[in-house]
C-alpha cells in the first residue's frame, strides 16, 4: 500500500518564469478510500459466486470465485497508478490540474473564468475525512474536480480559487 503522497514542490509563489508549476498531489486518504471500496465490493462478490456457484453447480465450479479476486489484485495496482497520477498547481493566473496514466489530461482553468467553485463531500468521503472541489466555468469542457482533499484544504483552496476569480473578473 501507498503510505506517501506525490511532493508538493512549493507554493504558487515559488514558481519563477520557465520554472515548473509547484504540483500538489492528492492525499493518501484517497487511495485508502478507494481500495477499501474496491476489496469489500469485490470480496463480496466473490464469496456470493463461491457460495452460488458451490451450491447450484458444485465445488469445482466454486473455484471462478478466484476471478473477482484476481481483478482485485488487478484494481488495487491500477487505483495506485491514478491515484499518483492526479495533481494540481495553482499558478498567478489560473489552476492547472494533471491526470491520467495512459492518457494524460491536463485542464487548466483561468481565475477570472471561473463562476463557481464548491466543496462537495458525500457520505463515504465524510467518513474518511475527505472532500472535492468542483470548478464550474462559462464554458463545460473547462469544468473541473479535484477529489480526495482534506477539507480543510478544499475551503482554503475553495476561498483562494473565489477570491482570486473575484480579482481577475473585476478587471474585464
Amino acid at each position: 500500500m501507498e503510505t506517501g503522497s506525490p511532493q508538493n514542490t512549493g507554493t504558487a509563489g515559488d514558481e519563477r518564469a520557465g520554472d515548473e508549476p509547484a504540483w500538489t498531489g492528492l492525499p493518501p486518504g484517497l487511495l485508502r478510500m478507494r481500495r477499501l471500496l474496491l476489496v469489500v465490493w469485490l470480496g463480496l462478490l466473490a464469496i456470493g459466486l463461491g457460495l452460488l456457484l458451490g451450491l447450484l453447480a458444485g465445488p469445482g465450479w466454486a473455484a471462478f470465485s478466484v476471478l473477482p479476486l484476481a481483478l482485485m489484485a488487478w484494481g488495487w495496482v491500477m487505483l495506485g497508478r491514478n491515484w499518483r497520477s492526479w495533481r494540481y498547481a495553482e499558478r498567478a493566473d489560473d489552476l492547472l490540474i494533471s491526470r491520467g496514466v495512459l492518457w494524460r489530461e491536463e485542464t487548466v482553468v483561468p481565475y477570472g473564468r471561473m463562476q463557481l467553485v464548491e466543496v462537495t463531500s458525500g457520505p463515504v468521503e465524510r467518513h474518511f475525512g475527505l472532500a472535492s472541489v468542483q470548478l464550474h466555468t462559462a464554458a463545460a469542457a473547462t469544468d473541473a474536480t479535484i477529489p480526495g482533499l482534506d477539507p480543510a484544504e478544499a475551503e482554503r483552496l475553495r476561498d483562494r480559487l473565489t477570491e482570486l476569480g473575484e480579482a481577475r473578473s473585476a478587471g474585464l
